[in-house]
């Protein structure tokens, strides 16, 4: 409450606009907010959305119901080519047996005596000329503001009852890792008839693959190369989310080793462009030899030591 019977006139015949060519400081001047909030140490710098800082502004309408998240996995193809995914959640929808009072049919809820149907309580204190409100939650009917003697038997006296529903949403083509599709008004119902329901978001995940693994646009796939491949090259027939492709592995590639295919990864989101599909190349060590395969390793090795030889 401001203290200046002018200022108090401007605030009073025109709200926040009547006040508007005073500064902050000269609205405040003389409040001890540390005295007010207990010595508490609030950050109380003035500048712009004073007013959002220090005055409770109501909500204009009934609430929104709450959002609701649902995680979903789709594989490489559906990233690639987009398409209609079916996604699972539990929803709340208002309980057809109390049509969301919560109360046994034929009967009502009662206003709550504590707080008079507000769900709120209110306590006011004074420090001078400015007063304070401290705002809370009815202690008696826990914020609902009414009270149910004759609770509903379908809902428990929730007003609301759970169900799983299934959904057909659109996949882009390219999604994002992570990115949420938001569906408007599939959320939960508000806790007011007259309200309007949260939104669902959809966030789309990608789904395990032993082929892939996925960095934005680009794909990750490993090789295996015997020894002999390695040393001799080879050609390999990699997987892609098209057709196999035939990849040219140089001889004395090393363990390691990353070699790029070109516009085989994934879509970008949004743009006619292609990521990259990479091969890691990991030589393989047998751990277990035939003798036949023993007898040419140490051949080979024999042949190693004895061209050292001759070029130390």
């Amino acid at each position: 409450m401001l203290s200046d019977p002018k200022k108090r006139a401007a605030y009073d015949s025109g709200g926040f606009a009547g006040v508007a060519g005073y500064a902050p400081e000269d609205l405040f001047r003389g409040v001890d907010f540390g005295d007010l909030f207990g010595g508490l140490n609030f950050d109380f710098g003035f500048g712009a959305g004073l007013f959002d800082r220090f005055f409770r502004r109501p909500q204009a309408g009934p609430p929104r119901g709450d959002n609701v998240e649902v995680e979903l996995r789709v594989p490489f193809e559906r990233v690639a080519r987009g398409g209609d995914e079916e996604v699972r959640f539990a929803h709340t929808q208002v309980c057809a047996a109390c049509h969301g009072s919560g109360a046994k049919a034929g009967t009502s809820p009662r206003a709550c005596s504590g707080c008079g149907g507000t769900g709120e309580e209110r306590v006011t204190t004074r420090k001078g000329n400015v007063a304070m409100q401290r705002i809370s939650t009815c202690r008696v009917c826990h914020g609902r503001g009414e009270l149910i003697d004759n609770p509903c038997p379908e809902c428990s006296g929730r007003g609301q009852t759970q169900r799983e529903e299934r959904l057909t949403v659109s996949i882009p083509i390219g999604v994002e890792e992570g990115m949420a599709l938001r569906i408007a008004g599939r959320g939960e119902p508000s806790r007011e008839p007259a309200g309007t329901a949260g939104d669902l978001y959809v966030v789309v995940r990608t789904a395990p693959d032993p082929r892939f693994e996925r960095d934005g646009a680009d794909l990750w796939h490993t090789e295996v190369l015997a020894i002999p491949d390695a040393v001799l090259g080879t050609t390999l027939k990699v997987p892609t989310l098209d057709a196999p492709v035939e990849v040219r592995v140089a001889p004395g590639t090393q363990p390691g080793a990353v070699l790029r295919v070109r516009g085989k990864g994934l879509p970008h989101f949004g743009v006619k462009r292609r990521g990259d599909l990479y091969l890691r190349l990991q030589v393989e060590v047998p751990q277990r030899l035939t003798a036949a395969e023993r007898t040419l390793y140490e051949r080979l090795r024999a042949q190693a030591r004895a061209t050292q030889g001759v070029v130390s």
